[in-house]
């Protein structure tokens, strides 16, 4: 069975996914150009539009980038996406997420993960994720998902230099459980 990287829209009360588009370009660098953002993640220069330019790229080419919405509100709050489909393995990625940091600490990324975890468990049996190994906040938020590290390792992002990145996994057998707790 392949996978839908590019689903139509995932939703809840806090957040709606939609796919990635060339028009969400200004929008999200709106949010990305605010140097903090940045500042625990591997490539903390993302800020600046070139190196900005250089990721938005990379997310349109991989077919499976989401623009992430405020539910109520309906403005965009950040982005995220699947990547690195294995069917072999029963293997998707999710990553590449960023919100806006008035979002920090409130529900949007616990409700945008459950969104992509419930949707990828529909197609493969194990989902992988790659954070920053510095990047505190992203290794605690993968905690709070109930997500197992797995080690670390050297990764390069689209266009960017190997980085070491901590590598955490959710498997769908351990999905269920872990959802209830979050919800």
């Amino acid at each position: 069975m392949s996978v839908n990287l590019q689903p139509e829209r995932l939703e809840n009360k806090w957040v709606v996914l939609k796919p990635l588009g060339a028009g969400h370009y200004d929008g999200l660098y709106h949010i990305a150009s605010d140097p903090r953002i940045w500042e625990q993640h591997p490539n903390p220069n993302r800020y600046q539009k070139p190196v900005f330019h250089n990721f938005f790229v990379g997310a349109l080419e991989s077919g499976g980038a989401m623009v992430i919405h405020n539910g109520r509100s309906g403005e965009i709050i950040g982005s995220s996406r699947f990547y690195d489909y294995d069917a072999a393995a029963s293997e998707l990625k999710i990553g590449y997420t960023f919100f806006a940091r008035h979002c920090w600490g409130k529900p949007y990324n616990r409700s945008a993960k459950l969104l992509m975890l419930d949707h990828a468990f529909g197609f493969v049996s194990r989902v992988i994720f790659h954070v920053g190994a510095q990047n505190i906040r992203s290794r605690k938020a993968m905690e709070k998902l109930g997500a197992e590290i797995l080690g670390e390792m050297s990764v390069a992002y689209y266009g960017e230099p190997e980085r070491m990145n901590a590598i955490y996994q959710i498997e769908k057998e351990k999905w269920e459980v872990l959802r209830q707790k979050l919800l």
